[in-house]
């Protein structure tokens, strides 16, 4: 009777989840190929830019108007909603959201003619309109790339009105940790709640690779330093340590009876160590932070995010690094003695791993 009910109310839970269970006499469906979803995507894609090219060659009188372009945008995002929340399909996904697109392109368009200019304000409205999408919008796909999206402007809003470029990816990795460390507070919401950590990590890393290489959205746009540029670039890796130290306190609340005080102290101390660090190599945060929240949450999608991120850090400051050749060979060459004896040291103090311990409200 007990091993009854604790089977019902973990197959609730999975379900809310969004996760399908198949009884023991049903067989399993199969799952359509990567190849053929691809291929399935790709149409959509083409079939989105013949019906958009179309629509667009009778409608360019429509641009001269920012009220009539503002309508059929909304228009056509209401129409990629209504789309997606019918039948489901790679197809059909994709299709409409290149539909929705298209619409939030007129929408940016008529918010430009409005505003007369692209300024802070305008990218302010454009992050709550791609804000707004990326938490109705029926769709995993188009949730995550409205996420990116705001990511992005947010980024661009940053710039303009405050001139703190990295406060952006330091509040954007801030965001996305607390929601991965969330994602199962709702089951019925974790789909949703990984489309959307996904998306602002995807931004950060686009806004991480627009800074190494000194280049910005803008194209050259800004060049004013007011506002708050007094805090650069520092307060991105301030942020990123921040964000550190929370995953680390979750850390230690799930498996506290398994911790010693000593780890605890040490770990802390390796946060304040990689905000030092950070302060000369930046953005060396923001992949330590990525890579260990993939650990923490077992996503091998989000360390690799991180271990990309922690190379573009790593290979920014090696060209940046105002020394000789020979010089950045010898550091990173005790630097990998120093990372290899750190290993050994760490399986001889810690052979076994971190111990399983089961989280709160689940049994032994």
């Amino acid at each position: 009777m007990t091993f009854s009910l604790k089977h019902s109310s973990l197959k609730e839970k999975l379900s809310q989840g969004g996760i399908d269970i198949a009884e023991s006499e049903a067989v399993p469906a199969l799952e359509t190929p990567w190849f053929v979803r691809a291929l399935q995507a790709f149409s959509g894609w083409l079939a989105a830019l013949f019906l958009l090219g179309f629509i667009g060659m009778g409608a360019v009188f429509i641009l001269d108007s920012s009220v009539a372009a503002a309508l059929l945008g909304l228009v056509m995002i209401a129409g990629a909603y209504a789309a997606l929340r019918g039948r489901s399909g790679d197809f059909l996904e994709h299709l409409a959201l290149a539909g929705s697109l298209a619409g939030q392109l007129l929408v940016a368009w008529a918010l430009g003619s409005v505003l007369g200019d692209v300024n802070a304000g305008f990218w302010w409205s454009l992050v709550g309109l791609q804000g707004v999408l990326a938490l109705v919008m029926p769709s995993l796909t188009h949730r995550t790339f409205s996420a990116f999206a705001a990511s992005l402007a947010f980024y661009l809003a940053l710039i303009e009105g405050t001139a703190a470029p990295s406060l952006a990816g330091g509040l954007l990795l801030l965001a996305a940790t607390l929601l991965w460390l969330n994602e199962f507070r709702r089951p019925a919401y974790i789909r949703q709640c990984q489309a959307l950590g996904y998306g602002l990590l995807l931004g950060v890393l686009a806004i991480q690779a627009m800074g190494y290489h000194g280049e910005s959205l803008f194209l050259g746009h800004y060049h004013h330093v007011t506002g708050l540029a007094w805090l650069e670039p520092w307060a991105g890796d301030a942020l990123a340590t921040l964000a550190f130290v929370l995953l680390l306190r979750h850390v230690f609340r799930r498996y506290q009876p398994a911790i010693a005080a000593r780890a605890w102290m040490a770990a802390y101390a390796a946060a304040a160590g990689l905000m030092l660090l950070s302060l000369q190599a930046h953005g060396l945060s923001h992949g330590v932070l990525v890579i260990a929240l993939g650990f923490a949450i077992g996503n091998r999608a989000i360390m690799a995010l991180g271990v990309i991120l922690l190379l573009m850090a790593g290979a920014s400051y090696y060209y940046w690094l105002d020394v000789t050749l020979l010089a950045k060979s010898a550091t990173l060459f005790v630097l990998g003695l120093l990372l290899l004896a750190l290993r050994w040291v760490l399986r001889r103090r810690w052979p076994g791993g971190m111990p399983v311990v089961a989280r709160e409200g689940e049994s032994q």
